[in-house]
């Protein structure tokens, strides 16, 4: 056998030096993001001129090979925290979460099993039960795990839901989501094996809320025709409009039919902290299961969401396996193997991030965090009502806007304002100047925001909706 020439390593030096790189252009894109255009474009074929080779055989120098990543890579993306990022659910993110990531990353910590590491295991653990308290589970009864976001959180919810309401046969089971729930609900069950005559998809009223009656009817029917209800998803911040199901109304209907509530709360469950996100949330810690997603608004970078459960039992009781290779090192109860409690095996410690910001800032930093969103979003409202120029299709809600240019006199014709306002949105893009699409409200196409950025201030969004109205007035 020859002996090994190539460890993949670098000198201590080198080391340092390529560190001192990374983390110098971390910090000047956190101090200079918003000088920059926070739209990338590009095609496939441009994307190829500048990436494609062979796989190449040969190294190249670290610094070399960094500049160019830095050089054509991230400024070939996206930038989500941007302050004029206004689309989607964007990221807002925060330093220290970063350092935190890069440092889990580089100790490469599994935080699968606790005899793998105990003090990720136990950061999880105290980090979960700090959630289990802001949204009132049961502390001692209580659970949750970490995900890579809130699609892998609802499909552990709805596994978990399956598994206990059903078993192993839930060819009679049906299931209850609002024409508002999000996207990844839908995937979670088609995932989970359920046919299409096993999702019920409730139309939501005027307020894009649970019809409730509907709901009860749709329920009663299944029952006559001999199905299983066996899960409700509520949403507790819809990510077309911030709209939060009436929870507490939800919840005594699950109660009542022997229902497992799951409520999707990845986008607005964190507002909670602020005064008025608490009184939106009432009937939250009534759910059996929660998603809750710390890459939004807890401010933390991408990979991170987060499954809330009332009873740890379930979780374990659905997802532990006992394979022989792994027979050594179970430990006791109270020690969690986390994989035990998801379907993640192989895990990264992504506990660290949001446990090292939470320390360094404090809980009462992202309370007025997020109570700043809410108002900016507020304000912005403000803005557009006293404006002749801007229609509010639907209010303010957590920190989301939906509005459309249509001014007042010109009486234009709905399919007219539908081509207007999708011309904003993509002469906006097209600029890189603000992310902003569209959605659709009532069968008419409008402008959103999603204000969820604590860097984001009044001036950035009143120039935004400066160079909205340019466009608009381009078109017509």
């Amino acid at each position: 056998m020859k002996p090994n020439n190539s460890k993949l390593e670098l000198s201590s030096e080198a080391m340092k030096t390529y560190g001192y790189q990374v983390v110098d252009a971390i910090v000047e894109h956190f101090d200079s993001q918003k000088n920059k255009l926070p739209v990338a474009m590009g095609s496939r074929e441009e994307m190829d001129s500048l990436f494609l080779e062979e796989v190449p055989e040969k190294g190249t120098a670290p610094s070399k090979v960094l500049d160019f990543v830095l050089e054509k890579v991230m400024t070939n993306s996206t930038n989500m925290s941007h302050p004029k990022a206004y689309s989607f659910v964007p990221g807002p993110s925060n330093y220290v979460s970063v350092m935190a990531d890069t440092l889990a990353t580089g100790f490469n910590i599994f935080s699968g099993g606790w005899v793998a590491s105990p003090a990720a295991a136990e950061l999880e653990i105290i980090t979960i039960q700090w959630l289990l308290k802001i949204f009132g589970f049961p502390q001692k009864k209580g659970g949750g795990i970490f995900t890579s976001g809130g699609s892998m959180a609802n499909l552990t919810a709805l596994t978990t839901a399956r598994q206990i309401k059903c078993g192993d046969d839930f060819s009679k089971a049906v299931i209850y989501l609002s024409d508002q729930a999000h996207s990844s609900n839908i995937k979670a069950i088609r995932v989970l094996g359920f046919k299409k005559e096993q999702i019920r998809i409730i139309p939501t009223d005027i307020e894009f809320k649970f019809a409730i009656n509907k709901l009860k009817n749709c329920i009663a029917k299944d029952r006559l025709e001999g199905f299983h209800p066996f899960c409700l998803i509520a949403t507790s911040g819809t990510t077309n409009t911030g709209t939060v199901d009436q929870l507490l109304d939800l919840s005594k209907i699950c109660k009542k039919e022997d229902i497992w509530f799951h409520i999707d709360g990845a986008y607005g469950a964190a507002a909670i902290l602020s005064a008025k996100g608490k009184q939106l949330m009432k009937g939250i810690e009534k759910a059996d299961s929660l998603t809750v997603d710390p890459h939004k608004w807890f401010f933390q970078p991408y990979e991170m969401g987060c499954l809330l459960v009332r009873n740890h039992k379930h979780l374990s009781h659905t997802f532990t396996e006992k394979p022989e290779y792994l027979r050594d090192i179970e430990g006791n109860t109270s020690e969690i193997n986390f994989y035990d409690h998801g379907i993640q095996l192989t895990r990264r410690f992504r506990a660290l991030k949001f446990y090292m910001s939470i320390k360094t800032f404090g809980l009462d930093e992202f309370r007025k965090a997020i109570t700043y969103n809410i108002d900016l979003a507020e304000a912005t409202e403000s803005i557009l009502r006293k404006s002749g120029q801007w229609e509010v299709v639907f209010p303010a809600t957590l920190a989301v806007i939906n509005f459309r240019f249509n001014p007042i006199g010109k009486n234009y014709s709905q399919q007219k304002l539908d081509e207007i306002n999708q011309h904003i949105s993509e002469k906006v893009v097209s600029s890189r100047k603000a992310l902003l699409v569209t959605t659709l409200l009532h069968g008419q196409v409008v402008l959103r925001m999603c204000l969820i950025n604590p860097r984001t201030t009044l001036d950035d969004v009143k120039e935004t909706l400066t160079l909205c109205q340019g466009f608009a007035q381009e078109y017509t």
